[in-house]
């Protein structure tokens, strides 16, 4: 009887928008300063401990859990929108373990336990960050940052709720397939 629910799963937090490479334009004013936003971050992934979750079914179906990517930088001082984060939710008691390394990263103990899996990339730098007072319009920018991505193995150890103890002959097996759908071979 297998008493331990597992299942693997690949994650990826959200890349970082670029930055943005952009010049003011404004009627009478023919040389605009430097105005290109930065990019936003990656979305992050989170595991929380649910107490309404008993099992890793939903995981052994949906393996992929992506966030999602920043938003890049746009004209005007905009800034990019942060990815949306993703909130994976998890039996209490699962033990999240790096599937190439064997290294335990996480344990859920407690109800409601929030912890962060993969950490979504920084965004990139926009040309207003470049401005200086020798270098009055900058063309650079840079490029977001990756999230990170993990292959993750989730076990649970399932408790029984009840144990049975007795002497041999005493009639567990009896008492098992009378109040239960269960029917074990019961000796003569």
């Amino acid at each position: 009887m297998k008493f331990v629910d597992e299942a693997y799963i690949d994650i990826a937090a959200g890349d970082g928008g670029s930055g943005c490479v952009s010049f003011s334009h404004e009627k009478y004013k023919e040389f605009g300063g430097p105005n290109g936003g930065d990019g936003g971050r990656g979305g992050h992934v989170y595991a929380v401990a649910d107490v309404n979750l008993n099992t890793l079914v939903d995981f052994r179906f949906s393996r992929r859990h992506n966030a999602r990517n920043g938003q890049h930088g746009m004209g005007s001082d905009m800034f990019g929108a942060k990815g949306d984060d993703v909130i994976l939710k998890m039996p209490v008691g699962t033990i999240l373990t790096d599937a190439e390394t064997g290294e335990v990263l996480f344990e859920l103990l407690v109800p409601g336990e929030q912890v962060l899996i993969a950490k979504g990339g920084d965004g990139g730098f926009g040309n207003l960050r470049f401005k200086s007072s020798t270098n009055r319009a900058p063309r650079s920018k840079t490029p977001g940052w990756p999230g990170e991505h993990k292959n993750l193995k989730l076990e649970l150890k399932v408790l029984a709720d009840v144990g049975l103890l007795g002497m041999p002959n005493a009639g567990k097996s009896t008492f098992i397939s009378a109040v239960s759908n269960a029917r074990p071979r019961i000796a003569d």
